[in-house]
């Protein structure tokens, strides 16, 4: 196969409609707006009125709270931090760089205690649970919470 052989797969594409040229095509004269009105003016961005019913949006019930207060850290179990060295300094940037947390969310990082942790760590983060933090100590390591 070379270069100029390559093109779409069959039914992929579809060629662009050429409308307004003449009634042959189907799509001549109105071009497809139909007659007069607000939606055949050009310019016309009128959406979702249902001609005098209740709008769908507004039929529909609201649900739920949210809480534009709340807290969103990054989490992380102490488990994961294993595969690091001794003496390892761990923030949210040298995990994100490592692939160990996808994203640091706002509030940064928050470490957890699920699992045991079995090396000597410095771990800085903006939160830690109690079981995180005597982990982290009993395994020789320290907690520093920004």
């Amino acid at each position: 196969m070379k270069l100029h052989e390559l093109q779409p797969v069959e039914g992929s594409t579809t060629s662009k409609r050429r409308v307004g040229r003449g009634t042959g095509s189907g799509l001549g004269k109105t071009s497809g707006y139909g007659h007069k009105g607000q939606k055949a003016r050009s310019g016309s961005k009128k959406n979702g009125f249902e001609g005098g019913q209740m709008p769908l949006p507004r039929r529909l019930p609201k649900r739920g709270f949210h809480n534009n207060f709340a807290k969103e850290y990054t989490v992380i179990n102490i488990e994961e931090l294993n595969g690091l060295d001794n003496g390892t300094v761990v923030t949210a940037e040298l995990l994100k760089d490592m692939g160990i947390i996808r994203k640091i969310e706002k509030d940064g990082l928050k470490v957890l205690g699920r699992g045991e942790l079995t090396k000597s760590l410095t771990v800085k983060a903006a939160k830690a649970s109690e079981s995180a933090r005597n982990a982290i100590v009993a395994a020789g390591g320290t907690v520093e919470v920004e």
